[in-house]
């Protein structure tokens, strides 16, 4: 059975559906995803290494939680789903932090991002995820370029640390 994304304009309006495998091979199709970053009271960050079997950047530390959002769902319904099925983490507040558009050689996202302050423990998606692990950010940007992170992930700590920088 096809999983079915749901289309965006260029201000995230619905504009129609597609399958994951079109969605994956043809970037003239905006699909809607949301990303979670999980802060802990140390100020580290958790990331997850995605799974070898995932068809994008397998192997690769990503964000803490990512995933697409379902055809009709909120942003921030699909972030709260997205933590329970790869964190096991329920009821834990969530603060918006950005919005944009990622376009990669295979695929164009409409990415929401969302901050989560929590300190585990976590029930890892097996499926989902290899491991997952706190890194400080000393750590991250001594292993930058190093091609150890998804070009997401390195974009969205970018984001992370300009939106942090901005309300310092």
């Amino acid at each position: 059975m096809a999983e079915w994304f749901e289309l965006v304009d260029m201000s995230g309006r619905p504009v129609g559906c597609a399958t994951r495998a079109a969605c994956h091979r043809n970037t003239a199709l905006l699909h809607r995803v949301v990303h979670v970053i999980v802060v802990n009271h140390a100020g580290e960050i958790y990331l997850q290494k995605r799974a070898l079997s995932k068809d994008i950047q397998p192997g690769k530390w990503d964000t803490s939680v990512g995933g697409h959002v379902c055809p009709g769902e909120h942003a921030l319904a699909a972030a709260r789903r997205e933590m329970r099925e790869e964190l096991g983490i329920t009821g834990a507040p969530l603060m918006p932090l950005h919005e944009y558009i990622w376009r990669s050689d295979v695929e164009s996202e409409y990415v929401t991002t969302f901050l989560c302050r929590h300190d585990g423990p976590f029930a890892l998606n097996k499926d989902e995820i290899d491991e997952g692990r706190w890194w400080p950010f000393l750590e991250i940007w001594g292993r930058l370029g190093s091609g150890a992170f998804t070009p997401n992930c390195v974009e969205e700590l970018r984001r992370y640390t300009s939106d942090a920088a901005a309300t310092a």
